[in-house]
């Protein structure tokens, strides 16, 4: 080989080099996690409601902690590292704001749901509304402990309103939150039960007898907002915004849920995204 076909072969690989050096794909950035405290009747719908979000958001990487509503909120306030708040009451939220502890023009309102008595499929209990409370006897029913749950607290209003509570209190099995009180009465182990009309729905094994009167309760309105330790408050909201898309209400309201006015805007989000 000549001198010449050397230097030529070497040069010619030096150009390979630096093209592949220069070619080389970037770093993909990793993606910013936002985590999610939502109510515990949430669960199913949200097996369907977060990939649509992650597939649209592809540089979010969605973390939730499921619980009873109450106790989200107290861990709110202690500081725990949460970027978006979904309670099955819209009280928690305002409770929150009180104390100064959500992000201003965040809190939205964006779904509802009805209070519903219950019982099992396989073993129903001898009862076809909620009159019928007042006259056939119960040996257990199913209601949520209001010191832990949101369903619990409005069972209590919805009982004491139509002056059931002092005849069934010594029937009473409590459960955590609204799930737990479902799975009293799909397990027979209360004849009856106090639900949300989300969870109930969507499980086989328990079957709706009543719905109880709107005035017989606070409202149920599922509400969103970021709360103070949030550190992807830009994430926060393109979620409060994706719950609020006609695609997702439809879903909503196909598993349960109502619609609800949205009487709070999202203010803040434009700046946030400046």
């Amino acid at each position: 080989m000549t001198r010449r076909s050397v230097l030529l072969k070497s040069l010619f690989f030096l150009g390979v080099l630096t093209t592949t050096v220069w070619t080389a794909p970037p770093v993909q950035a990793q993606p910013e996690t936002l985590t999610i405290a939502a109510a515990n009747s949430l669960r199913d719908v949200f097996r369907k409601v977060l990939p649509l979000f992650e597939a649209l958001h592809r540089e979010i990487n969605v973390r939730v902690i499921y619980g009873p509503s109450q106790t989200l909120r107290n861990q709110i306030e202690q500081g725990a590292p949460v970027d978006v708040f979904l309670p099955s009451l819209f009280e928690e939220i305002e409770q929150l704001e009180k104390k100064g502890l959500i992000i201003q023009g965040t809190k939205r309102a964006y779904a509802g749901t009805s209070l519903v008595l219950i019982t099992s499929t396989t073993h129903p209990a001898p009862i076809a509304s909620i009159q019928d409370l007042r006259t056939v006897p119960v040996r257990r029913i199913a209601v949520g402990d209001p010191k832990s749950s949101s369903v619990g607290k409005v069972a209590a209003q919805f009982l004491k309103y139509n002056k059931l509570d002092l005849q069934l209190k010594s029937h009473y099995v409590f459960g955590e939150h609204s799930r737990a009180v479902l799975d009293l009465v799909a397990k027979g182990e209360a004849e009856l039960g106090v639900v949300y009309r989300t969870d109930a729905v969507s499980n086989a094994n328990v079957r709706i007898l009543d719905t109880a009167p709107a005035d017989s309760h606070a409202p149920i309105r599922y509400g969103v907002t970021a709360v103070w330790t949030s550190k992807n408050i830009s994430g926060a909201g393109d979620f409060i915004e994706f719950l609020l898309t006609p695609e997702i209400q439809t879903l909503l309201q196909k598993n349960g849920f109502d619609r609800v006015p949205s009487e709070v805007g999202f203010a803040q989000q434009q700046e946030v995204k400046s």
